[in-house]
């Protein structure tokens, strides 16, 4: 099975810029940590009735997500707002990252869209996805003939 990894072109980009810059200039331009855009982890499970989606999405309030199906791609959408600055406050380093997204993914089965439910709890939300009747597939008994 292959693994999932989430395409970050401007993350790869910083880290090919820190590259050339600690050749050139023997040291570091930026830390690794820093995260130029900001989209949810997605965990995606299936059970025998359903498809889950969980999102990690910190800070965000949950009425400020949209979650959308068209078919079967699941889009959720938002915004990470960034905190007010408190006057007389110097940052010396802002990490955490800011601003909105769209996350949209193919749902592997046929999903009952009117049966969809989504809970936000610490942090995560939470979408489970039922399948229609004909997604779940039928097992077939096997008669035995005498």
């Amino acid at each position: 099975m292959t693994e999932l990894v989430p395409w970050r072109p401007l993350r790869d980009l910083k880290r090919e810029m820190d590259r050339l810059w600690t050749e050139f200039f023997g040291r570091e331009s930026l830390p690794e940590t820093l995260n130029t855009e900001w989209v949810p982890a997605l965990d995606i499970s299936e059970t025998k009735d359903t498809v889950i989606v969980r999102a990690d999405v910190p800070g965000i309030n949950p009425e400020d997500l949209e979650i959308t199906i068209s078919g079967n791609v699941l889009t959720i959408k938002g915004e990470k707002k960034q905190e007010k600055e408190e006057k007389g406050e110097n940052f010396y380093r802002v990490e955490r990252s800011y601003g909105s997204f769209v996350r949209s993914v193919q749902i592997p089965t046929e999903i009952d869209a009117d049966k969809i439910e989504a809970s936000y709890k610490n942090g995560v939300l939470k979408i489970i996805l039922p399948k229609k009747e004909e997604a779940k597939g039928k097992q077939i008994p096997v008669k035995i003939e005498k």
